[in-house]
């Protein structure tokens, strides 16, 4: 890969990343409900479960879909009803100091299974493969999937430690309440090209 194409490859990885979108809202709204340790494990999950992604999807699953099209049709419906049913989480999470004591924020594996239904990770994927991974050798997809791992950690911290600073003004439970709700409805907003007609 040559250095102008890596270089752009970061680009495009930082801006896919940095952007709103299911994970870094969910995040965001994990950084307020939790606070930044707990969400450890929902950030690296992200991380490395999309590089994961991106090195299977490079590796042949992208082929099964083609030879498939109804399972794109499959993925949607999961996606949406699984996005949905999060943004539902979110709206109705505990207030703070409950959530601190018993609420659940999302796990590692959860997290890194939620890439896979994740609209925006399979567009950022498909792009990044199809664009960026010259000679589409495993090579190529592990280059693409390390750059990520390694743009996208910090640019998803970021997401987490807005949420947990939001914490101090989110201490009254009706501004708790606004602020999850305006992150579940961002996150259903968030839908919007996966439902759109071509």
């Amino acid at each position: 890969m040559t250095l102008e194409l890596l270089s752009a490859l970061t680009v495009f990885a930082f801006v896919g990343s940095a952007t709103p979108g299911p994970n870094n809202l969910m995040l965001m709204a994990s950084g307020a409900n939790y606070g930044f340790t707990r969400s450890i494990p929902h950030m690296l999950g992200i991380s490395i479960g999309f590089s994961v992604m991106i090195i299977l999807v490079g590796a042949g699953l992208a082929r099964i879909f083609d030879a498939y099209p109804a399972s794109y049709i499959v993925l949607k419906v999961v996606s949406v009803l699984y996005l949905t049913f999060l943004a539902w989480k979110i709206a109705t999470a505990a207030p703070i100091r409950k959530a601190g004591e018993n609420g659940k924020p999302m796990t590692f594996l959860q997290a890194a299974a939620f890439q896979w239904v994740n609209p925006k990770a399979w567009a950022m994927a498909l792009t990044a493969l199809s664009v960026y991974a010259p000679g589409q050798t495993l090579m190529a997809f592990a280059v693409v999937a390390a750059v990520f791992g390694i743009v996208n950690l910090p640019s998803i911290t970021l997401w987490t430690v807005l949420g947990q600073q939001m914490a101090r003004v989110l201490t009254n439970p009706k501004r708790l309440h606004i602020f999850n709700w305006t992150m579940a409805t961002l996150l259903m907003a968030s839908l919007y090209p996966v439902l759109a007609p071509a």
